[in-house]
């Protein structure tokens, strides 16, 4: 019998996930560039999600260490109110929506979650948040679509939703030709009653 070994590290991020009809509203505003580009890497509608910080590979024994610590910031927080808006992209390759709302809020619980990693002894590259979900990546000898379907997106403005859950998320990102694929190791609800420090 085979079984499978699993893999001594694990890459992983830490991030929100917009709810299902907020997402169907900008599926909706996609289609035009789904049936136009379809050679662009679309992400999985079912695996959008913001950034807050991003852990790369660490070694296996070490999300688990990262769960307590989170799931109480969660619980002392209260949720975020923020929308999906408009379109950019990454020096022409990174097809992204920009993201309106409480965005000081959004900055404010991304400098906690990462003093919170930091405190885990978690050492990671701490970049500036640029709130985004990414929708697409262009491949690297067919550029073409990105700027295009950006430019499309300028006047999408998806209503006003409310962040549930904070997610420990990990990737498959590197382990073999396929897409991307995400899963949550955990995910904890917003129950505080105030939005930050």
């Amino acid at each position: 019998m085979n079984e499978e070994i699993p893999p001594a590290t694990v890459r992983v991020f830490i991030a929100l996930a917009p709810p299902d009809d907020a997402k169907d509203e900008l599926e909706r505003a996609l289609r035009p560039a789904y049936e136009a580009y379809p050679r662009l890497r679309w992400n999985r509608i079912e695996d959008w999600h913001i950034t807050l910080v991003f852990l790369g590979e660490l070694p296996a024994a070490t999300a688990p260490l990262l769960r307590q610590p989170l799931a109480e910031l969660a619980a002392a927080r209260g949720p975020l109110r923020l929308a999906l808006r408009g379109g950019g992209h990454f020096d022409e390759r990174v097809l992204w929506s920009g993201i309106h709302g409480d965005v000081e809020g959004l900055h404010r619980l991304t400098a906690e979650v990462r003093d919170v990693v930091r405190d885990c002894g978690v050492v990671f590259e701490d970049r500036p948040l640029r709130p985004h979900l990414t929708l697409a990546r262009a491949r690297r000898a067919d550029p073409a679509g990105v700027k295009e379907t950006a430019a499309g997106l300028a006047g999408f403005t998806g209503r006003t939703w409310t962040t549930e859950r904070l997610h420990l998320v990990a990737s498959n990102i590197g382990r073999g030709p396929g897409p991307i694929h995400y899963r949550d190791i955990a995910a904890w609800e917003f129950t505080g009653d105030h939005a930050g420090r």
